[in-house]
């Protein structure tokens, strides 16, 4: 039997123990994801904590094991949603390189890249985040979230081409 499926009954039953052994395997990944996100290193962990902390609360509600990650990924999301709200007329705090995954060196750049990933829909942010930041082939992802393999497939791909299209009108002079 899988042991990331036995951690999440464990879990599901109040093992606290076996949900924090679950949270350290996806923590790299969802900090990541909200990190690309939000920008601010300190909004992301906020997030992630807060995210991390409502999905034990209410892991007992988790209907399928199987979905423990696009479940939590889904929370993030939705904490990063609120969270991107109040930067409104905030202005945008890189203190830490997102790495490789981000594709990108330039301040600016970045800031673009990240404001057309926000404007996607929810579910296509969630596949591209899951893939770019988590590593996720289409496959998991399919079974994370319960959307059919190629679906996802054919949803990456135009979600990507539609941020390349947005990339291109976009002046990155300083």
């Amino acid at each position: 039997m899988n042991t990331k499926l036995q951690l999440v009954r464990r879990a599901k039953k109040g093992d606290a123990e076996a949900f924090a052994d679950l949270y350290r395997e996806i923590y790299q990944n969802l900090y990541r994801f909200a990190l690309y996100m939000l920008g601010n290193p300190a909004d992301a962990e906020d997030v992630v904590s807060d995210a991390v902390t409502d999905a034990w609360m209410t892991i007992g509600k988790l209907r399928s094991e199987e979905a423990f990650e696009g479940w939590v990924f889904r929370i993030l999301s939705n904490k990063c949603k609120r969270k991107r709200k109040e930067y409104v007329n905030r202005p945008v705090e890189w203190k830490e390189e997102i790495g490789d995954a981000s594709g990108a060196d330039d301040l600016i750049e970045n800031y673009h890249l990240r404001r057309i990933f926000g404007e996607l829909e929810e579910d296509d942010r969630m596949i591209i985040g899951m893939h770019v930041f988590g590593g996720y082939t289409s496959r998991e992802i399919s079974e994370i979230t319960g959307i059919n393999a190629n679906t996802v497939r054919s949803r990456e791909s135009r979600a990507l081409k539609k941020m390349a299209e947005k990339l291109e009108g976009q002046e990155v002079a300083i």
